[in-house]
């Protein structure tokens, strides 16, 4: 059995329904218990920072596919071990391989990836870089008109597909790749001009692509996240201290196949576009 958190998020649902769909037993953590799950799901009711609400959920779990940045990380690992989890497969970032502790994101990723290296479980770590999913930010302004202004216009990003990562994770999960950390990207660096462009094309529409000025960009994150995670932001696109630009081969290595471009992806979420 494998138990999957974040289960309704872009890449939790994905991994579940790629577990589901091999015909292997998977059970969601999730909140709501009428959270909607793919056919051969099994709902269980949890909350990763009460770790003492995961018992039920953790019985018979064999795996666990894990998010970062929960409160209690070590006391939710101790509970996975004493019910008899063998292996985590813990969705990291780009920023732990920072390790800068004054920075918000690259902390987080950094201390939850040490509380499974501690653990004394199996693990492997993914660490994808931006999801192409983000670009779903952009659905008011298309809501609205055909001008879609970005932050950071100038900073390239091999973004990736959720399912990529899903796939990379069902693998692992499976085992294999214990002590090993993933990397994963998409086929080739955007900006979020170009992606603007590819929804244009995709969608049929004469869409126009603004960048936001430095200040500006600032102006809308203050307004919308707590200002340390401003400031990580900045560290990171403005400061220029993670790179999300180059493209790994590990999708490919890790599945056999090549990862989605962002043009499918699009193509294959155009009506929540529309």
């Amino acid at each position: 059995m494998f138990l999957v958190t974040g289960a309704t998020g872009n890449v939790g649902a994905e991994v579940v329904s790629a577990l589901a769909k091999a015909g292997e037993p998977v059970r969601a953590l999730v909140r709501r218990p009428d959270a909607a799950l793919p056919d051969g799901a099994e709902a269980a009711l949890g909350d990763l920072n009460d770790p003492g609400s995961l018992g039920d959920a953790l019985k018979g779990v064999d795996g666990v596919f894990l998010l970062a940045g929960y409160h209690d990380m070590p006391g939710m690992l101790a509970r996975a071990r004493e019910a008899g989890v063998r292996r985590i497969v813990l969705l990291s970032g780009g920023s732990a391989a920072l390790a800068k502790m004054d920075n918000a994101v690259s902390a987080y990723m950094t201390l939850a990836e040490r509380a499974v290296r501690e653990s004394g479980l199996e693990w492997t770590f993914l660490r994808p870089r931006a999801f192409m999913s983000n670009a779903l930010r952009w659905l008011p302004q298309l809501r609205e008109g055909d001008t879609v202004r970005a932050q950071f216009p100038e900073v390239p990003v091999a973004c990736i597909d959720p399912a990529d990562i899903a796939a990379v994770a069902v693998r692992a999960l499976a085992g294999g790749h214990e002590g090993r950390i993933h990397e994963l990207t998409g086929p080739v660096a955007l900006r979020p001009a170009d992606q603007v462009a590819v929804l244009a094309e995709v969608l049929g529409r004469d869409l126009e692509f603004v960048g936001l000025s430095d200040e500006e960009t600032r102006a809308e994150l203050e307004a919308s996240m707590p200002r340390e995670y401003v400031e990580a932001f900045w560290d990171f696109y403005v400061g220029g201290t993670l790179d999300e630009a180059t493209v790994y081969p590990t999708v490919a290595e890790v599945t056999g196949r090549q990862p989605g471009t962002f043009a499918g992806w699009a193509a294959a979420h155009a009506d929540a576009f529309r």
